[in-house]
């Protein structure tokens, strides 16, 4: 299926235009990045370089996609006729994904055609502002968590195709698991999931619910305890499951009282194993504050999957150079009020002093490291040839383990929850 639509109009407008004008075909560089993180964050997490990748791979204009367009006036016929032979053929460079990034972060280059980069704006900016959103926050609760492993479930709470972007997300920013089967089959995300109170209210009894799924399920499995009275649900679970019983699942309350509760009387049944997970619309600034309490592993829904509070990652697609007639790069910028851009082909670095970052210096014009820099841009696209390492199961898995190693080289105040400045400051050179 075609990625080619999901897209906005002015691309193909720009497209038209540019090829009467004689400009379509002139080598260009635009750039994506983030003039401001959300208020109170201090880092941001790259996500979404191995879905837009795939996505690009489908960016083509079928017979259909053009007889719509040209039914109903979106191009002309030249137009038409050169969208049908689109294939991106330049290069595309980017922070790994996973990288922490921070605002000014040149976290995607694209250079081609301008008519042949342009089209991509929508695309990329859908994907890295949505998933890098998820990934950030996610990295927030991850860091509140402090060791304890999280679950994503909140594709209720989001659209279909975005519950799925938002599970991957959640999974390379540190989470260890989502409730959703899609992201599991396309992304290699492992999948969780038990039972939720409609299963208790199916039976006669809570005592009847809980022996069907541990029948079926075995007693390590998970029992949901609140849907009634909840010392007497995990007498009952111990009962049932006996003191191999695997967990109980708290969705409810004034979990910090509730937790403690449940792991003394756990304890007191000789269910000394059993673990204490807690899904009750759990934000990073909830997981903080149970830090003290008996929880083992939490459930994060509408907040990751929401950015919590921040949907966007307020990412922009700009032109930054082009060539002039001369063959010589000339570097663009907007001059607006409160959004001008820095011109010019960029190369960042990571300064980490004693494996501890110190700022991100962006050399314009230049490229090039020293000792002690740690090259951030790498190769995702050239000539056109997508680089499969960065796509599918094995990419998130590599982004995965990138987070990881990007976020161990932070400053320790980048974890804290609290209100302040990016975690290192950007340096232009």
């Amino acid at each position: 299926m075609t990625s080619a639509l999901l897209t906005d109009r002015y691309e193909l407008t720009m497209v038209e235009a540019a090829l009467k004008a004689g400009t379509a075909h002139r080598d260009s560089v635009f750039e994506v990045f983030a003039r401001r993180l959300p208020e109170g964050r201090r880092y941001g997490i790259v996500a979404g370089t191995g879905r837009f990748l795939e996505l690009l791979a489908d960016f083509r204009f079928g017979d259909d996609e053009l007889r719509w367009l040209r039914e109903a006036g979106v191009v002309d016929r030249t137009t038409a006729d050169w969208l049908a032979d689109y294939r991106f053929s330049g290069d595309i460079w980017g922070y790994a994904e996973g990288e922490v990034y921070l605002p000014g972060s040149p976290l995607l280059v694209i250079e081609s055609t301008f008519a042949e980069a342009v089209l991509l704006e929508t695309l990329a900016l859908s994907v890295f502002n949505y998933d890098s959103a998820v990934a950030s926050a996610a990295a927030r609760m991850v860091s509140a968590a402090d060791g304890r492993p999280l679950a994503e479930m909140g594709s209720r709470r989001t659209g279909e195709r975005s519950a799925v972007a938002a599970a991957r997300a959640a999974y390379i920013a540190g989470f260890g698991a989502t409730s959703n089967l899609e992201a599991g089959r396309s992304w290699g995300v492992p999948t969780m999931g038990t039972a939720a109170h409609a299963f208790t209210l199916l039976h006669d009894s809570e005592e009847a619910a809980f022996r069907a799924q541990v029948d079926t399920l075995g007693p390590g499995t998970t029992l949901l305890v609140d849907t009634y009275d909840v010392p007497e649900a995990v007498a009952t679970a111990v009962r049932v499951a006996g003191p191999g019983l695997g967990a109980v699942r708290i969705d409810s309350g004034d979990l910090p009282s509730l937790v403690a509760q449940v792991r003394a009387q756990l304890d007191d049944l000789g269910a000394t194993g059993a673990k204490i997970t807690v899904t009750n619309d759990l934000d990073e600034y909830t997981i903080a504050a149970l830090r003290a309490a008996p929880v083992d592993s939490f459930g994060v829904g509408t907040s990751v999957v929401s950015g919590s509070g921040h949907p966007a990652a307020g990412m922009v697609f700009k032109l930054v150079a082009r060539r002039g007639d001369d063959g010589a790069w000339v570097s663009v910028a907007k001059k607006s009020a409160d959004k001008a851009t820095i011109g010019g082909r960029k190369s960042p670095v990571r300064v980490v002093v004693d494996g501890v970052a110190t700022r991100e210096l962006i050399r314009v014009g230049s490229d090039g490291h020293a000792a002690g820099e740690r090259p951030l841009h790498v190769p995702l696209v050239t000539a056109g040839e997508i680089d499969a390492r960065h796509t599918g199961a094995e990419g998130v898995a590599r982004a995965r383990l990138h987070r990881a190693a990007a976020v161990a080289e932070l400053p320790d105040q980048a974890l804290r929850l609290g209100r302040g400045e990016p975690v290192v400051p950007t340096v232009y050179a």
